[in-house]
């Protein structure tokens, strides 16, 4: 975790500034940060380009969202922050609008796919393809995809009914 760039506490906001074409990042602890952005709140709101939301309305913004908690474990949204670790998996749930973005900026991905491990018997690898497919047919229909459902179901059955150790279509060894 990295520390604040004005005092030795960890850092909670990351900022990244373009100032004079250059790049800086500010790394900044939770008193350090509300001291900034008081700071660049107090700036001429002409400066401001449109569509920017002030510093005063950003902090305005994480003050109520770290108030946010999980209705299971009981772990506040700031506590998160400072922690980086979320306390059970409902809180995918309860901080599901800031988590998505996150996880997108950091994987690239909000959907985990795993991995099969290359000597796990065929029969596994089998059972693992049927329940991705099952999973996948539930969405399609919840989402009214028929055509999808459809196929889906039919790529079911085949699975179903090949013999373990036989290749799939599309996927290969």
């Amino acid at each position: 975790m990295k520390k604040c760039g004005r005092c030795s506490k960890s850092a909670v906001l990351h900022i990244t500034e373009l100032r004079h074409g250059e790049v800086q990042a500010l790394h900044l602890c939770e008193s350090c940060a509300k001291e900034y952005l008081s700071k660049s709140s107090n700036a001429n709101p002409e400066e401001i380009p449109p569509g920017v939301e002030s510093s005063a309305e950003i902090s305005e913004e994480l003050d109520e969202l770290d108030q946010r908690v999980c209705p299971s474990c009981g772990i506040t949204f700031k506590e998160f922050r400072a922690q980086g670790r979320l306390g059970c998996p409902h809180d995918y749930i309860a901080f599901e609008d800031e988590l998505l973005p996150l996880l997108e900026n950091i994987h690239g991905e909000t959907k985990h796919c795993g991995k099969i491990p290359k000597r796990a018997p065929e029969s596994s690898q089998q059972q693992f393809r049927l329940i991705k497919l099952r999973s996948e047919l539930r969405t399609a229909v919840d989402e009214e995809r028929y055509e999808d459902a459809a196929r889906i179901r039919d790529e079911i059955k085949q699975v179903e009914t090949r013999p373990p150790g036989a290749d799939s279509p599309g996927e290969t060894s």
